[in-house]
């Protein structure tokens, strides 16, 4: 079928690499921005974060992993962001996405549940620890080798990071990390129900779908 010429060219699929690289870079901004604002707002805007089993502090749910103590806080967390966001959206966008979504929601229900301790619990670490849970254990429930190889590569990074759910250092959010961490397993296990399907449906003898 010859294509119409007085019709415009549909611009080619941008490669899922560059796609997952605009989607990460954008939410990083996007955390930068935020903290302009709110230092200029006097830090007023870093006080919408989780207060753990207050009705009121449950829209921190929403706003806590885009807001930061300084900017101490959000540099430290900027970099973990930017590779494991990227790693997350790179086997693609919308499974990204979602997981990116239960991350967030689990996480911050999950520090509005146990927290205790700190008053407002903030900051993109609820995240991050998702990501790393979520890339150690994908590869696991899909079976996947190339999952599980960049698991491996993660947990050599960062898995030492991993002790940070547990109770350490004092105003650190180890309820946030804990919480996001089985964010990121809860996502890992519903994001791979196709691979398990594949699966199941190999071992029963029955065709795919």
């Amino acid at each position: 079928m010859t294509a119409n010429p007085y019709l415009p060219t549909p611009d080619p699929k941008r490669p899922t690499w560059q796609s997952a690289a605009k989607y990460v870079g954008g939410f990083v901004l996007l955390l930068w921005v935020i903290e302009i604002v709110d230092v200029a707002s006097g830090s007023r805007v870093e006080q919408a974060g989780i207060t753990p089993r207050s009705v009121d502090g449950l829209w921190g749910i929403l706003f806590a992993p885009v807001l930061h103590d300084d900017w101490a806080h959000l540099i430290a967390n900027t970099i973990p962001v930017l590779v494991l966001g990227f790693l997350v959206l790179l086997s693609g966008i919308g499974r990204g996405l979602a997981a990116t979504g239960i991350i967030w929601l689990v996480g911050g229900i999950g520090t509005w549940l146990i927290g205790g301790g700190i008053y407002n619990h903030i900051g993109a670490s609820i995240l991050i620890f998702g990501f790393i849970a979520y890339l150690l254990t994908r590869g696991i429930f899909a079976r996947n080798l190339g999952q599980l190889a960049i698991g491996v590569v993660v947990f050599l990074v960062y898995g030492g990071a991993l002790w940070g759910v547990l109770p350490s250092t004092p105003g650190i959010s180890w309820e946030g990390h804990l919480s996001g961490a089985v964010g990121g397993v809860i996502a890992a296990w519903a994001l791979s129900s196709d691979a398990r399907d594949a699966r199941r449906r190999k071992s029963l003898g029955s065709p795919a779908l």
